[in-house]
């Protein structure tokens, strides 16, 4: 079989690749098709293969195409599969929106499976398989120890939307409490995150503190032993681990992370955050069941089984697909090919 990956965002990378190893060790071949001005096209590496144009993956005719996104190049051969950029962050309205260019949900958990599920149901034009996130197989395989494991350490995150963003408000906060307390801190935003925040956050580097870049955060997941957060995605991963989370400014309200809109009250939460309740830590555990109950690491096959059985049985009676033209012609634009 052949497989392709489409990608628009740095973060896309470290979704697939563990996908992409064991398409390899099933003897089967893989292609990247790079689009959009806010990818790092040089993050792709050596040994993986890439296809620059619409044109040369056409007559690739994958099997299957991947995207961890809203949309996916209809033009291009293979069953199409949505394996998801994030979590259901609470709140967000368009997690459940058929965009109509998919033909299996590989679901997370059972808060994405049963809705995803009920539109298969409703839509019957595809179909929604509970995989497990491939992103996630490295994070329960890894073995990998926490550098400096004598001082505690925090791993700061931001998303970048102006409404939800801590960053702009805990520049200060971080600086200070880095220089009161022996812990470690580590630093990473959003690769949407505004260029001057940025290098506010770059600046503020010394022998406590280090900003990073990268493709692939689980290595910095697992170093950390408590996340100060907004509403980032990121910070449900981090809780896989059961591992607290607190945050700043969230508009939701629950029991598995901890959260203030004070800056004076961030120092004491962290503390206790790095206590691990038993009242906390519970409810954390309880959670993650609802969002990725799998923790063996092995959902990369169980999304390339779904998808042999999406093509042997899964695809018999379904409807065909509605045209969409806008959103079909969008995706066009965006790739700059409009033959027919």
């Amino acid at each position: 079989m052949r497989h392709l990956f489409f990608i628009t965002q740095n973060y896309s990378y470290s979704i697939l690749r563990p996908l992409q190893d064991v398409i390899r060790k099933r003897g089967e071949e893989v292609a990247w098709l790079l689009a959009g001005d806010e990818l790092n096209y040089n993050y792709l590496r050596e040994d993986e293969t890439r296809l620059h144009t619409v044109e040369e993956a056409i007559h690739y005719s994958p099997d299957a195409c991947y995207a961890p996104g809203d949309a996916i190049p209809y033009m291009i051969p293979g069953i199409k599969v949505n394996v998801f950029h994030g979590f259901n962050v609470a709140g967000k309205k368009n997690k459940f929106k058929i965009r109509g260019f998919f033909d299996l949900y590989c679901t997370q958990g059972p808060d994405t499976t049963q809705p995803f599920q009920r539109l298969s149901e409703k839509h019957n034009s595809f179909r929604a398989i509970e995989t497990g996130w491939p992103k996630l197989d490295p994070l329960f395989t890894n073995t990998t120890s926490k550098l400096n494991a004598k001082k505690p350490t925090i791993l700061y995150s931001s998303t970048f939307s102006d409404r939800l963003s801590s960053a702009p408000h805990l520049l200060t906060t971080i600086k200070q409490l880095a220089s009161q307390e022996d812990w470690r801190w580590l630093i990473t935003l959003h690769p949407k995150m505004k260029q001057d925040v940025v290098a506010d956050y770059k600046a503020i580097q010394n022998e406590k503190i280090t900003f990073i870049e990268s493709d692939n955060l689980i290595p910095i997941l697992l170093q950390a032993d408590v996340m100060l957060c907004d509403a980032s995605s990121i910070m449900y991963e981090f809780l896989l681990m059961k591992k607290p989370v607190v945050t700043f400014n969230n508009p939701v309200k629950s029991a598995y992370f901890l959260n203030t809109n004070n800056n004076n009250e961030i120092s004491s939460l962290l503390k206790y955050a790095l206590s691990k309740p038993n009242s906390l830590m519970q409810s954390i555990d309880d959670y993650t069941k609802t969002i990725h109950p799998n923790t063996d690491g092995a959902s990369s096959e169980r999304v390339l089984d779904a998808v042999e059985w999406f093509m042997n049985d899964g695809c018999r009676g379904l409807r065909k697909k509605p045209l969409n033209l806008l959103r079909r012609y969008k995706i066009r634009k965006k790739l700059g090919y409009y033959k027919w």
